[in-house]
């Protein structure tokens, strides 16, 4: 029997090949002459980079940029040369997990790190860049991001205006002239299709789990909208509000095409094929709910086994809010842990368990 295992990683606990790996063991205990393949999953937030790395020919690009909060990190892209494509993470320079929970500041939080990234990667020889947007600190609209790539954004006079979204209530014009990266081919990798602006757009939806209050979050709604105005863009239109409006920026700036994290992810590690080929596929992640049949990770893999007429089963933490949606979408068993809240090493051992239950129910 053959089975192909894509996990996208438990936020928390565990990572992709970890829990594809942990699923791995649970059937094997079961069926020891299983043949299984376990494949990488991501949806272009955090881990994208890693889990594409082994895929392309390219080498890690090491470098310091400015964190969300101006402070220093250490971060990193991966170049590959024979096609001249970056490949751009921007969890890696500004991301949540740059930040302390206690001191998560979506007002003050910069893109510029990822700017520089970009930046970089532009000096480098990059001529096409994927850019993998999920798990942002910030909520400028891709502001910062600009900045650090020569874009002078003043107020009414001329001084250039402070970084993050509270910068972006006195700009009063932008002038783009030497900003670099504006011939590249850009892609940008997402599994969100909010708006930049209104109570479903990137303040409202994305600025809580940033630490905004739902005042922040009016405001800071106000500061994107008063950017949008000036720089005679549509505020509302879907997918401009992923990462705090970063791809706002980079698809009305730079002309850069907005595309499904998870359809580039299998496109690279070639999902399909081995998909085609197998007799059942098993997915999951941390949390499964009507989200899930948005366009994330495990619901890409799931239309990619149907296609095939293959059977599709998940392994997830928790059941969330609507979760019927995926069995009503095609699923036809999902199994959560019975215990989610736990280390690394507590879980693993439970994905072990569950898998092998899954397993026997088939």
């Amino acid at each position: 029997m053959k089975i192909v295992i894509a996990m996208d990683s438990f936020k928390g606990s565990l990572t992709s090949l970890e829990a594809g790996n942990a699923v791995k063991d649970g059937i094997l205990h079961v069926c020891p002459d299983a043949d299984i393949t376990v494949l990488p999953l991501a949806d272009g937030g955090e881990g994208t980079l890693d889990v594409i790395l082994p895929y392309i020919n390219g080498y890690i690009k090491h470098l310091t940029v400015t964190g969300p909060l101006g402070t220093p990190v250490v971060s990193e892209y991966v170049f590959e040369p024979e096609t001249k494509t970056a490949y751009i993470e921007m969890a890696k320079a500004s991301g949540l997990t740059l930040v302390d929970p206690a001191d998560l500041d979506p007002f003050s939080a910069t893109s510029y790190g990822t700017g520089e990234l970009i930046k970089e990667a532009i000096n480098n020889g990059a001529e096409r860049l994927i850019i993998c947007i999920g798990g942002s600190a910030t909520n400028d609209g891709g502001a910062g991001m600009m900045q650090a790539l020569g874009a002078r954004l003043t107020d009414k006079d001329g001084n250039e205006i402070i970084r993050g979204a509270s910068g972006l209530r006195s700009l009063y014009a932008a002038d783009l002239s030497s900003m670099a990266g504006r011939d590249l081919d850009i892609t940008v990798a997402t599994d969100v299709s909010n708006p930049l602006c209104g109570l479903n757009g990137a303040s409202h939806v994305y600025g809580p789990q940033k630490g905004a209050t739902y005042e922040m979050a009016e405001e800071m709604d106000k500061c994107l909208m008063h950017f949008a105005t000036v720089t005679g863009f549509d505020p509302y239109e879907p997918g401009t509000g992923a990462a705090g409006g970063m791809s706002f920026a980079l698809k009305n700036f730079f002309n850069a095409s907005v595309k499904s994290g998870a359809d580039i992810v299998t496109s690279i590690t070639g999902a399909e094929s081995l998909i085609k080929d197998c007799d059942i596929v098993i997915t999951g992640e941390g949390r499964m709910d009507r989200q899930t049949v948005n366009g994330k990770a495990p619901f890409k893999i799931l239309e990619l086994g149907k296609k095939h007429g293959r059977r599709v089963v998940a392994v997830t933490g928790i059941l969330g809010d609507g979760y019927e949606e995926c069995l009503r979408a095609g699923f036809d068993k999902i199994f959560p842990l019975a215990d989610p809240t736990m280390e690394t090493k507590e879980a693993i051992e439970s994905v072990k368990e569950t898998a092998g239950r899954l397993f026997r129910s088939l």
